[in-house]
């Protein structure tokens, strides 16, 4: 039997780069609890104090497909590079030069909502079609492949 997975990041700003990832991955920001219309007032009624607020944020596939996607605040920042990391599917279908533009247009518009372009990859045929790799808004590197 296969098993759910979450993907966790830990992070400064929990409410930020859950928006960061919602906008890059098109998920939504998880629902707050039955009986509430926003996570303010769930977290108002819950107790939590204002400067505790930011402490996680969740997204979701709205489809219901893919995994939801963790924030916790911690209080280190990022230390090294990634050992796991995100390869976001920005060019599905398409090869060579077309692939290439398509995931050039994607980085653009990650880097206008605050994402970091870090190096490309040229397509080295047969087995290579090429990326670009990337860092979210507090450093954590992914690709556009």
């Amino acid at each position: 039997m296969a098993r759910d997975v979450q993907i966790t990041f830990d992070c400064a700003d929990p409410a930020g780069l859950s928006a960061f990832w919602a906008e890059t991955l098109g998920y939504q920001l998880q629902e707050p609890p039955k009986g509430f219309e926003s996570w303010e007032q769930a977290l108002e009624a819950m107790g939590v104090p204002p400067e505790r607020r930011n402490d996680a944020s969740a997204v979701i596939d709205p489809d219901g497909l893919g995994p939801r996607l963790f924030f916790q605040r911690v209080p280190e920042g990022k230390q090294a590079k990634n050992r796991v990391h995100l390869d976001v599917r920005a060019a599905p279908g398409l090869e060579g030069d077309a692939r290439m533009a398509a995931l050039e247009a994607e980085a653009e518009r990650l880097v206008s909502r605050g994402a970091a372009r870090l190096g490309r990859q040229e397509p080295a045929p047969p087995l290579g079609a090429g990326h670009i790799v990337m860092a979210d808004p507090e450093g954590n590197e992914f690709c556009l492949d």
